[in-house]
């Protein structure tokens, strides 16, 4: 088979050969050495498994159909009999699909030579043993059940007289796979209507009644099989012939749908699907940002298996507030895009984790911040799309019966990219604004791919609920800016590498499609608030950067989303003086940014804590305490409040104590003090918070959407492929003409090598080929020790080596004089 299939491919053109290696890529992974290498490398168990998981259910059926139509001689079949086979049930499809799917089986030479004489791959009947789910031909099990079934009107009479209950076996086994495990009892047990009576079985629960599997075997219906190396666990196996009877109203091949299942759901309106979609979109920016904040005030340690505690993760969860799922989800897509990362903190490890990292946010997070919502928002979405963390994975336990924590290793799945991208396929495969039920998605993938959805159904829900999260989808329906970010992947995947990046234009910093549809989406971000009588900040929509920093600094949150509410405070008035702004700083920005007029209230209080600001100053002493006002230091001294500071007049507006200047500070304004903190040259101290981040890390959105994939080449590199293919071949040839004196054998010989020129020989057949400018077979040990020989020119020879022309490829090549071993002149 091989040889066939290989000489098969020398045939075909280069673009033949070119296209089979663009449908499937892991034929070049490596590179095959020739033609016999492509050829054993496509008939491969694992590469053939690759190709059927991409085939939809009506061509697996048609190639089921070929395989049951083989030939028992020559294990050949006929395209006209595999649509005769395809076309006799009861609702027969178009020949021109069944002539189709078997082109699409030829192009990828799971089906090849001609129409009239095609060949399966070997390696299909090893990954799918049952055809159309149908067991092996009686004559292959058992000679007795073969000769009822040599006899179609006994053979039909056989059936027509099974038990009810034994005909519910047979329909189970007839609809696919055809083998079943049975209790061991069940074979040993009388069949249904006989008097024996035997001993009671504890395997099936006691005294033992008629078993309908024994009905069966002992009416040759079931034949019992042997499995592995032990037949205790009763494996029973339905004869082909039964099966095809039994299918005698719906095909043999079972009811075959050329198109997917219709979806029953109505589309819904485009607007109402992006508007919902868009406004998750702002909830999942905004979450994000606040647990990436949170995480920023008080890291988590990292356990020592990796991840976030349990504890943490509830903190988080509850600051936020969010369900734990959903905080799992943020984080997870958050660390995948490379605003979240680990700290080290040597010479910090705690008894309770273990660990000497801390999780916080990278220096990438301020970029995050600084980009639009509709940036933000697509650099989560990608990171989500692309990433390989199932995250439903989170708070299950795993083989070892220990809980999966967000952000470990537990949760790795490399085939989940594949799976996102697959089930959003589904979406955008329907008409726009089409909400199907999660029950249609799942009914759409097992048509689409069959064996790859094969009991993922959790996954797939999984899938569903995160992309209505992420605001990927709305209403149950895929949005117009998740549909263009999504072709925006499967584009990028199919274009294969790009290595001048002249494609990408979301690393270049352009807001891509689906950034620019979600951006016309979102309410404008608005550079003004509304400051109202009881000193509450409205700002009606997302703030501008500018605007968010200084609401931030000067103003407590009270409520966030479309339309955030805030209030400014004593303490967010002190804070702002803390980090630098002036009173005139705060009175400028409410001014400047308010459309309503400041009340009055808001400039007492500014001027009022402004004036006590700084009135009195912190040092080192541990820490002194000074102040122009002697009466405000007197007060101090005499303050009951702080009598664990251990205060002390040094001078009359000097007062020092033991401990440092943070702890001064903090009793000082938890007494209602305004105190500010100096160097030692007297200048103010500026409290902005110190921000520590994580080491930058690089974004998954960088990598293919499927890791598992093999990488899909431009057509011009698959050329280059096939030159390269036909060039080991031809060399592969040539190496075989060779005289056996230069391929290391004696001729007419089958021992192993033996020197048949001395080295001095050589050398002078050598220099004779350079002054006669002929051929030379030369025979020469490459770097790895094997060895080899080549048809060459002789150029020239100097200095330890020989510089010659390859016939073949005609370039020149540099050989080590002591690694030549023999040279023939050619014929």
């Amino acid at each position: 088979m091989t040889t066939s299939l290989a000489d098969h491919l020398r045939s075909l053109p280069d673009e033949s050969l070119a296209a089979l290696l663009q449908l499937r890529p892991d034929l070049v992974v490596p590179v095959p050495a020739d033609v016999s290498a492509l050829a054993i490398r496509a008939q491969s168990r694992v590469s053939v498994a690759r190709a059927l998981d991409g085939l939809d259910q009506f061509t697996l059926q048609i190639l089921d159909a070929a395989r049951l139509t083989r030939n028992p001689d020559d294990a050949t079949t006929a395209t006209d009999t595999v649509l005769a086979m395809a076309t006799s049930g009861p609702q027969p499809p178009a020949p021109t699909a069944v002539r189709a799917a078997v082109g699409r089986l030829r192009a990828l030479f799971l089906l090849y030579g001609p129409e009239h004489a095609l060949q399966v791959v070997p390696a299909v009947d090893e990954v799918a043993p049952y055809p159309a789910g149908l067991g092996r031909p009686a004559e292959e099990l058992d000679p007795r059940t073969a000769a009822l079934c040599a006899d179609p009107a006994k053979l039909r009479r056989t059936v027509l007289a099974a038990p009810p209950s034994a005909r519910a076996i047979l329909d189970r086994l007839a609809a696919g796979p055809p083998v079943g495990s049975v209790p061991p009892g069940a074979l040993q047990a009388p069949p249904l209507g006989a008097a024996d009576p035997v001993l009671s079985d504890p395997t099936n629960g006691g005294a033992p009644t008629g078993s309908p599997v024994r009905w069966l075997v002992d009416n040759r219906l079931l034949v019992p099989v042997t499995t592995g190396s032990s037949t205790a666990s009763g494996t029973v196996e339905l004869p082909r012939e039964v099966g095809l009877l039994l299918r005698r109203d719906s095909g043999p091949l079972g009811a075959l749908r050329t198109s997917p299942p219709p979806v029953s759901a109505a589309p819904r309106e485009p607007k109402a699907v992006d508007s919902a979609g868009a406004g998750q979109s702002m909830e999942v920016v905004r979450h994000t940002e606040g647990l990436l904040e949170q995480l920023a005030d008080e890291p988590a340690p990292v356990l020592r298996s990796g991840g976030i505690g349990v504890r943490d993760l509830r903190r988080l969860a509850r600051a936020g507030g969010l369900d734990e799922p959903t905080t799992a989800l943020l984080l997870e897509v958050a660390y995948a895009a490379g605003l979240l990362g680990e700290l080290e903190m040597p010479g910090t490890t705690t008894g309770r984790y273990g660990a000497d990292q801390q999780v916080l946010p990278t220096g990438g997070y301020e970029v995050w911040r600084a980009a639009s919502l509709a940036q933000r928002w697509e650099q989560l979405a990608r990171a989500w799309l692309t990433m390989t963390r199932q995250v439903g994975l989170v708070g299950r336990r795993d083989d070892r019966d220990r809980p999966i924590t967000a952000l470990s290793a537990e949760a790795e799945r490399a085939g989940v990219p594949a799976t996102r991208r697959a089930v959003l396929g589904v979406l955008a495969d329907l008409e726009p604004a089409t909400a199907p039920t999660p029950e249609e998605v799942q009914d759409l993938l097992d048509w689409r791919a069959p064996r790859r959805s094969r009991g993922r159904d959790a996954a797939h829900r999984e899938v569903l609920a995160e992309a209505a999260q992420l605001g990927v989808t709305g209403l149950g329906a895929l949005t117009s800016y998740g549909r263009l970010l999504l072709g925006d992947l499967t584009s990028t995947d199919e274009r294969g590498d790009d290595p001048l990046g002249v494609h990408a234009d979301v690393e270049s910093g352009d807001p891509s499609g689906a950034a620019r549809a979600l951006d016309a989406l979102l309410p404008a971000p608005v550079d003004h608030f509304l400051v109202q009588a009881d000193l509450t900040v409205v700002v009606p929509g997302p703030p501008e950067p500018a605007l968010a920093v200084e609401l931030e600094a000067m103003t407590e949150l009270e409520s966030a989303g479309g339309a955030s509410v805030h209030r400014v405070t004593t303490a967010s008035v002190r804070r702002a003086l803390d980090s630098g702004y002036t009173a005139d700083d705060l009175h400028d920005v409410f001014r400047r940014r308010s459309r309503t007029p400041v009340p009055q209230g808001l400039t007492y209080l500014i001027d009022d804590v402004a004036r006590k600001h700084g009135g009195l100053r912190v040092g080192l002493a541990g820490a002194y305490l000074r102040s122009d006002d002697e009466t405000l230091i007197s007060e101090v001294l005499a303050d009951r409040r702080l009598e664990s500071l251990a205060l002390r007049r040094l001078a009359p507006t000097v007062l020092c104590t033991q401990y440092q200047v943070g702890r001064l500070l903090g009793a000082l304004r938890d007494a209602g003090y305004a105190p500010v903190q100096e160097d030692g040259t007297g200048s103010t101290v500026l409290a902005r918070p110190r921000i520590r981040r994580a080491p930058p890390r690089v974004s998954v959105t960088t990598r293919t959407v499927d890791p598992l994939a093999a990488p899909k080449l431009p057509m011009p590199r698959l050329l280059g492929v096939v030159e390269h293919i036909r060039r080991g071949d031809a060399a592969a040839r040539a190496a075989r003409r060779a005289p056996a004196v230069v391929r290391g054998g004696a001729p007419g010989l089958g021992g192993g090598p033996v020197p048949a020129h001395t080295h001095s020989e050589a050398l002078a057949v050598l220099q004779q080929a350079v002054r006669d400018k002929a051929l030379v077979w030369v025979g020469y040990v490459d770097a790895h020790g094997a060895t080899a020989s080549r048809l060459l020119k002789p150029v020239s020879i100097g200095a330890g080596y020989l510089r010659a022309e390859d016939e073949r490829t005609e370039m020149l090549h540099t050989f080590a004089l002591h690694r030549i071993t023999a040279a023939v002149v050619a014929d």
